[in-house]
């Protein structure tokens, strides 16, 4: 699970499997067919890949996440802090506020956030 990036068309088909799952892969098939205009082999091949990124697998015909959307994004944001920012929140915190303006009642939810994780 080393390589979990995703492009475009890549976010789109794993959109299609965590909307949907678990789905047989023929159903999947069909559902690549109507919303990426893809052929079977197409759906395959994308499905092979990420399989082998450890993000999906394909378990006797039926496709099912290894990992849900939101620990894909939560891996995504740690790595983009890790190589962006040294790792250090703070950093990003600070480059995230200098541009965006929080509301009080986002400031109230990271308050909470913070004193739970004190």
């Amino acid at each position: 699970m080393n390589d979990l990036k995703l492009g475009e068309v890549e976010s789109r088909f794993a959109d299609i499997i965590w909307e949907n799952e678990p789905v047989g892969s023929g159903e999947l098939v069909k559902l690549c067919e109507k919303e990426l205009n893809w052929k079977k082999p197409t759906t395959y091949t994308v499905l092979r890949k990420l399989c082998e990124k450890g993000i999906f697998a394909n378990e006797n015909g039926t496709v099912v996440s290894r990992i849900s959307r939101g620990e894909f994004f939560a891996i995504q944001s740690e790595k983009f802090v890790d190589e962006t920012f040294n790792g250090s929140l703070p950093a990003f915190f600070a480059a995230f506020t200098k541009r965006k303006t929080l509301t009080k009642k986002e400031i109230d939810e990271l308050r909470r956030m913070i004193d739970k994780y004190e």
